[in-house]
């Protein structure tokens, strides 16, 4: 079988298998990504496989230069693609994608457990780390802020009291059995000719 055929069959099966992968992504024909773990997990990392011309023979190109995994050090995505090219020569000449996706989400908790629980936030071009201790029931909610023109036309539309008038979204009633009696009309003419 020639290369491409062997592609073209390996990206067959890679779209069925993760149709609907919220996890899973297309780049192109040729390029893949997948993120190992949930998108709010610290320990969560993103690897991109890219096949060459003479892909499956060759190995394919394997990166980790994602901008999501900026958090992770460079030592530990240099273990997890060492490691990971351990996986490609065992699979060499052979359709091996999905193995190495696979193969990355067994073995996630060993590629991180050096990683630290560190959470990045930017402000104002300045980076903070710290460990993510913060409930989320202490943020605060913003409220809506209305121009003055919003706030005419709401106060326009609701009563004293803040709420719509009764029927403000009711159909024209007589508008609406017109139209049909009309069309029913023609029917009936249609049926009698």
């Amino acid at each position: 079988m020639a290369a491409n055929e062997d592609q073209e069959m390996e990206l067959e099966a890679l779209r069925s298998i993760y149709e609907g992968d919220v996890c899973f992504r297309e780049l192109s024909p040729v390029s893949f990504q997948y993120r190992i773990g949930e998108s709010g997990d610290p320990k969560a990392f993103l690897i991109e496989v890219s096949w060459p011309e003479t892909y499956p023979q060759t190995a394919p190109v394997i990166s980790m230069d994602a901008f999501f995994n900026n958090t992770i050090s460079s030592a530990i995505k240099q273990s997890i693609l060492d490691k990971l090219m351990v996986e490609v020569e065992a699979n060499l000449g052979t359709a091996m994608t999905y193995t190495l996706f696979e193969y990355a989400k067994d073995n996630k908790e060993v590629f991180m457990e050096n990683q630290p629980v560190n959470t990045v936030t930017s402000v104002s071009n300045s980076i903070a780390i710290g460990t993510p201790d913060v409930p989320a029931s202490k943020k605060k909610d913003k409220k809506e802020h209305l121009s003055k023109t919003q706030k005419r036309k709401l106060a326009d539309k609701t009563d004293n009291k803040g709420e719509l008038p009764r029927g403000w979204n009711w159909v024209d009633v007589i508008k609406h059995v017109s139209i049909f009696k009309l069309s029913f009309v023609n029917v009936l003419k249609i049926c009698r000719e």
